[in-house]
């Protein structure tokens, strides 16, 4: 059995509205950007600058960030603990998961901080 150590709640529930909250902020912001370019068909890089430039865009697109962050750690969390399993590698499966869910960590900060850094260095 996986411990919750590495997870991010004590229960499943927590881990499962971040899962969906998350998925309903970047559909929403998927939605937002979609319809900014189908509305404009003569889109030229003015234009998309002053739109991605906005205050409201700028934290939109972080949270949208974060978001993403979030759905990407609690499903490759799952999917870590499902398949990287004593049961299916042998002793070698605790360190290996360990080492895998670090990695993801480190990953999911640097693009979170080089995201930050892009959206408000300009």
């Amino acid at each position: 059995m996986v411990n919750s150590v590495t997870n991010l709640s004590k229960n499943g529930l927590s881990d499962w509205l971040v899962q969906r909250a998350s998925a309903l902020i970047l559909g929403v912001y998927f939605l937002c950007v979609m319809s900014f370019l189908i509305c404009n068909p003569d889109l030229d890089y003015g234009q998309w600058r002053g739109y991605m430039s906005s205050g409201f865009m700028k934290v939109f697109t972080i949270v949208a960030l974060i978001a993403l962050a979030g759905h990407a750690w609690v499903g490759l969390w799952t999917v870590s603990t499902d398949y990287i399993t004593t049961r299916q590698l042998g002793k070698i499966a605790t360190p290996l998961r360990m080492a895998f869910q670090a990695g993801l960590i480190l990953v999911t900060v640097i693009y979170v901080v080089w995201g930050i850094q892009i959206v408000w260095g300009a």
